[in-house]
């Protein structure tokens, strides 16, 4: 019997408390039969694994999950269970990830892990011949962005970024809108994001949790000791790990924006702010401005993690300007305006997302992996290829490299390397565990 999206949500919180599976899911598995689906492993379960298991269900007729991975003993064990009850069948499950990708029969991997692991882990899967589905931001920094791009071309296996609006009907619908002259020449793209974040404290050194291997968590990191305010989720705005606002979120609505415009890499970047909102170990931002320059056209991104005043009424969106009128586009919808404000159509998705959903499982994340899926199947050409993702990725890397220097970078338009510029060069690449670095 199919679910509702609310009705699978429902049931992935009763299936952490260990609800039995029905017969009539094992019985639609067997019906289905296991040989015609593809093999997936999905890697990393808190948060957005849980959307990628709600997508892998709405695509179960093409795709079932074989294994799944996780370094913590119980978000696997539960991760497990709602994967049995959801798909009919019970996963093959392991912490560490190197062994799940010697499985002969596995097609392809999704990786839904903290930043710091997302390369390194999406090269291994390419090089042990899987597809991959990685979420966004596909890198930590831009040299390992770089080595993504050049491993997908030399292993010759697909990697789709997990920038899911590039899969959203509506989005594409607006964008042809766009191409075809509806606001005139588009010039500038204004995108934010607001949130209501809480602060994350002050963390203190702390023995680690039984259930948990924190020197795999680590894995390409340096070794630091363990602390009580990092792990599962805060780690984003610890440097060593995450990326900062701009790549947990902006990545989203710059990429949007990007795509509007039809830029790549900008020629300058500038951005200014600060953690202002509280004081506590929060290392990234929490109120950033970032802007791109192009020849003839501008980006911004306007970031507020802790202060929830929404523009246009919305958490996040993008608005595209041009010489007839405005587009203002976000994940439920679009409107179009005249040169003077006024609304002259608008088109709603009949949904309303949420900045503080951690899960953001949405029909946009189902698209997004049909098309992986039918990519790897029938040769569709992805929405969302990691050397398109790669490069909104890379520019919001830049912006985080601009804000940590406090002066603006001047780029090569080719590949986004910054000219001339000894200090922010230096902030290209990143420190590895020793043996942990990502290679071809």
């Amino acid at each position: 019997m199919p679910y509702t999206r609310r009705e699978f949500l429902d049931a992935l919180a009763l299936g952490a408390a260990g609800l039995a599976i029905g017969t009539s899911a094992r019985s639609y598995a067997r019906i289905l039969g296991s040989n015609d689906r593809l093999n997936f492993a999905v890697i990393g379960l808190n948060g957005r694994g849980y959307a990628h298991l709600a997508s892998l269900t709405t695509n179960k007729k093409s795709a079932r999950i074989s294994h799944v991975c996780d370094v913590d003993s119980n978000t696997l064990r539960k991760f497990a269970s709602s994967v049995e009850q959801h798909m009919g069948e019970m996963p093959k499950t392991d912490k560490d990830f190197r062994r799940i990708l010697e499985a002969n029969d596995l097609d392809a991997i999704t990786i839904a892990t903290p930043d710091h692991w997302h390369t390194a882990m999406a090269v291994a899967g390419l090089q042990a011949s899987k597809h991959v589905y990685v979420e966004k931001p596909c890198s930590h920094n831009p040299a390992e962005g770089a080595l993504l791009v050049e491993a997908q071309r030399k292993y010759g296996k697909l990697v789709q970024m997990g920038n899911q609006q590039r899969s959203s009907a509506h989005t594409i619908e607006v964008i042809q809108k766009i191409r075809e002259g509806v606001i005139g020449r588009p010039y500038l793209a204004n995108a934010w994001y607001c949130n209501v974040r809480k602060s994350i404290g002050i963390g203190k050194e702390a023995p680690v949790p039984p259930q948990l291997d924190w020197d795999l968590w680590l894995g390409p990191a340096p070794r630091r000791p363990y602390k009580d305010n990092v792990q599962p989720y805060n780690w984003h705005w610890f440097k060593m790990y995450g990326t900062g606002e701009a790549l947990n979120n902006g990545t989203h609505e710059v990429d949007v924006c990007r795509w509007a415009l039809d830029v790549g890499y900008p020629k300058r970047v500038t951005a200014s702010g600060g953690r202002y909102h509280f004081r506590d170990d929060w290392q990234f931002y929490d109120t950033l401005v970032t802007g791109f320059e192009y020849e003839d056209a501008m980006l911004t991104w306007d970031g507020k993690s802790c202060q929830g005043m929404k523009y246009y009424g919305r958490d996040r969106g993008s608005a595209i300007l041009g010489t007839d009128g405005t587009v203002l586009v976000d994940r439920d919808g679009y409107e179009i305006y005249d040169l003077k404000g006024k609304k002259t159509s608008e088109f709603k998705a009949g949904s309303r997302t949420s900045s503080t959903d951690l899960v953001g499982s949405d029909s946009m994340t189902d698209a997004h992996f049909a098309n992986f899926i039918a990519g790897i199947r029938s040769g569709e050409k992805l929405n969302a290829p990691v050397s398109e993702g790669n490069i909104a990725v890379t520019m919001l890397q830049l912006s985080n490299i601009a804000w940590e220097v406090n002066h603006e970078l001047n780029l090569d338009t080719k590949d986004g390397h910054i000219q001339e510029d000894p200090d922010g060069m230096k902030l290209w690449d990143r420190e590895y565990e020793t043996g942990w670095a990502p290679h071809l």
